[in-house]
């Protein structure tokens, strides 16, 4: 059995009396700032580090919390509402645990997870199969990775590095490597508008030793029925990050609003024009929510599936989870904007930085084109084509 396919428990989603909510209470305490400044959030990646939320998705057999992905995609979304940039880090961790399963063997990924657990890990990822500049040269145990990475996020103060390059023959592969390695160097280059604090950059690898046991023994989507769920799982991390930004930025205007002097906030609470505005913005978010949930049910129930999953459940759970990106994108760069509106002109001033939201946001949601979602969306209802199985989606 598949170390993905163990039993797992449930109930685990901390409550406010836990950790997590200490966890939001400082990164929303620091937010502001740390937009303005941008980098890598050190003493925030070990806060998460010392929340035990790294075990989160680890079979409880293997040392971990043994969180199912409902309960996962929760602790993200809650994470987005105060900070996209830290929510999208510890998804990606997450990612990468999960990217053991679906593409190594199982004695690699009980291996590495329980060893991830007891290390307290955090995993950074390199993995971008767009960009083709890496390449895996050599054979047997004289391989080396050449070559660099671009949006390569959370790489900077990662413990381990999942890394895809092109071997000698143009296959796809893909390692699990310490990121301190010899001939490893993380480039602070990413100074982007919006999710300014993922540490998307560039990573350079000049003869960079890779064993042959660090190799996951079937990379790619198509090697396994159970490791073409892993483009679904990205995509929903990036829906649940799109629903937490919108949450975020409804919560944000309500407290601006609620903050503002007596009369003020009773003139404002009281427009009509303001009440209609809050009342869309409001709809659209739990609209998005509700299809986000639903979206993470059906992963869960594919994930406990594992090998057994069949094409026309993986594409159901495809359309799904596009047509959550389609509607909770538009939502997230919508509310974003439109809080303003609500909040008025001084809200603006430089201090608050309200625009991170929308900021977070457009540069999240340009991740891969909307177009092609909808493109699939509109192919499955009207021809009944289920998206065709890849690397990205």
């Amino acid at each position: 059995m598949n170390a993905s396919a163990q039993p797992r428990s449930s109930g685990v989603y901390p409550s406010p009396s836990t950790p997590l909510s200490d966890l939001l209470a400082e990164l929303a305490r620091t937010a502001t700032q740390r937009d303005r400044e941008g980098g890598t959030a050190k003493r925030e990646r070990d806060l998460i580090r010392a929340s035990g939320l790294l075990r989160l998705s680890t079979p409880v057999e293997l040392g971990g919390l043994g969180a199912n992905w409902i309960e996962i995609f929760g602790v993200v979304r809650t994470l987005a509402t105060v900070d996209s940039s830290l929510a999208h880090l510890f998804a990606f961790h997450h990612l990468m645990i999960a990217t053991l399963q679906f593409f190594g063997s199982e004695e690699q990924a009980r291996e590495l997870m329980t060893t991830s657990v007891r290390e307290n890990w955090f995993w950074g990822n390199a993995l971008n199969p767009k960009d083709e500049r890496l390449r895996l040269l050599g054979k047997g145990e004289a391989l080396r990775l050449e070559g660099e990475k671009s949006f390569c996020s959370g790489a900077s103060d990662s413990d381990r590095l999942i890394v895809s390059a092109l071997d000698e023959e143009g296959k796809l592969r893909v390692a699990a490597i310490p990121t301190r390695r010899e001939g490893v160097r993380v480039v602070d280059d990413w100074n982007n508008m919006g999710q300014r604090q993922t540490d998307s950059g560039t990573v350079i690898f000049s003869a960079v030793h890779v064993a042959s046991e660090e190799l996951l023994i079937s990379p790619g989507p198509l090697g396994s029925p159970f490791a073409t769920l892993r483009p679904c799982l990205a995509q929903l991390i990036l829906v649940s990050i799109y629903v937490g930004i919108a949450r975020g930025a409804l919560n944000e205007a309500r407290a601006y609003v609620q903050a503002l002097p007596e009369a003020a906030g009773a003139r404002v609470g009281a427009d009509p024009f303001v009440l209609r505005t809050v009342g869309e913005l409001w709809a659209q978010t739990v609209a998005s929510e509700a299809l986000v949930e639903a979206a993470s049910k059906r992963f869960d129930e594919a994930w406990r599936r594992g090998q057994a999953i069949t094409p026309e459940e993986r594409g159901t759970l495809a359309i799904e989870i596009s047509s959550a990106k389609a509607v909770s994108a538009r939502a997230a760069l919508d509310v974003s904007t439109r809080i303003f509106d609500v909040m008025g002109a001084r809200a603006t001033a430089e201090r608050y930085r309200l625009d991170r939201f929308w900021r977070n946001a457009r540069t999240h949601t340009l991740h891969d084109p909307l177009d092609q979602k909808l493109k699939e969306i509109g192919d499955w209802a009207l021809n009944g084509a289920y998206p065709t199985p890849s690397f990205y989606s």
